[in-house]
């Protein structure tokens, strides 16, 4: 097959941002190298994809270290990768023509050339394409996987959620009030988070973690205590929820930030004996491992999303020579929703 290109030659060089040294504790901009790399024409089986808007999110954090996981870090020398959606401008594969938009994991450079196998198609009539690295993408599978399969949300259930001004977290609290929650609490990190939390999402109460210790303030909001936690953050707030789960509670551990950057590790949880008294049941997972529901989580939240049910705010920077600091305003907490770069 020959490739299909737009009346325009393809591009020589594009701007890609790489791993430039690993971090030690809090990534700083001197860990990344902004440079510009030969595009690829596709080759037999691939596409090339002009980057349109691309995905930062915590777990990369976890992959600048040189550490083994359930996914291989970065490479020094290389460029970052991560979902991006964008636009193909070259295709030398029957799947996909010239035009289309699709999903993919190369996200962190100008263009992307890679295996029509590793792209999905979506539609920007359907919604918007941002929606695809957010509500509708992995984070919002996430919220599904983590709330309904890992935690066995009940209806009646009074759930806890971490991070709840996050891309996951605020998803994860409307589904849950949605299905019949008895209450949903959410802590943030400000005041304006934790308005944005209750006025915007409906969570039945929220409060900043700052103000206070999260045991006062969650055993404040939660007299009855907890069947459900979504921890995103880890650290207090896992102690904290521990305390305040009722009997055979059950907690999603989905990511633990508050950690993420620390350089020498943090004790646990001062009251693992509250696993054993109260039979808890604590799970971490990854979405991954969750592909099966995808179609379960479409057919459940796009409806949501499309009459208006759902909220979902994004933080976008302009710019894929900003990504570094985005990725740093994300670990530092700075936005509300889905953290997005425009390429």
């Amino acid at each position: 097959m020959e490739v299909s290109v737009t009346t325009q030659a393809l591009p020589d060089l594009g701007v890609e941002i790489r791993l430039a040294a690993r971090p030690q504790g809090w990534p700083t901009q001197e860990n990344f190298e902004i440079a510009e790399a030969p595009v690829a024409a596709p080759g037999d089986g691939e596409i090339l994809v002009r980057n349109k808007v691309m995905s930062v999110d915590p777990a990369m954090r976890g992959r600048m270290n040189d550490v083994r996981s359930y996914v291989a870090p970065f490479q020094l020398g290389k460029p970052l990768d991560g979902g991006a959606v964008g636009e193909i401008i070259a295709s030398n594969s029957p799947k996909f023509q010239v035009g289309q938009h699709v999903l993919h994991a190369l996200g962190w450079r100008e263009y992307a050339t890679l295996s029509a196998d590793h792209a999905t198609a979506v539609d920007p009539d359907a919604a918007p394409l941002n929606a695809y690295l957010g509500v509708l993408g992995m984070p919002g599978m996430t919220a599904y996987a983590g709330l309904f399969d890992v935690a066995r949300f009940q209806e009646g259930d009074t759930v806890f959620v971490s991070g709840a001004a996050g891309a996951v977290g605020s998803l994860a609290g409307q589904l849950a009030k949605l299905s019949g929650a008895a209450k949903v609490i959410g802590s943030a990190g400000s005041a304006e988070k934790v308005r944005h939390v209750t006025e915007d999402l409906g969570f039945d109460a929220a409060f900043n973690y700052k103000d206070a210790p999260v045991a006062e303030q969650l055993a404040q909001a939660a007299p009855d205590g907890l069947e459900v936690y979504f921890d995103n953050v880890g650290g207090d707030h896992l102690e904290a929820a521990m305390d305040n789960l009722n009997d055979f509670g059950r907690v999603a551990a989905c990511g633990a930030i508050s950690q993420y950057n620390n350089a020498k590790p943090e004790p646990g949880p001062r009251n693992m004996f509250q696993i054993v008294k109260k039979r808890l049941h604590i799970q971490g997972f990854i979405v991954i491992d969750h592909a099966n529901l995808k179609d379960q989580f479409v057919d459940h939240v796009a409806p949501l999303v499309r009459d208006g049910r759902i909220h979902y705010t994004e933080t976008v920077v302009e710019g894929l020579r900003n990504a570094p600091e985005a990725f740093l305003g994300l670990l530092r907490g700075e936005n509300t929703g889905k953290m997005l770069v425009t390429v």
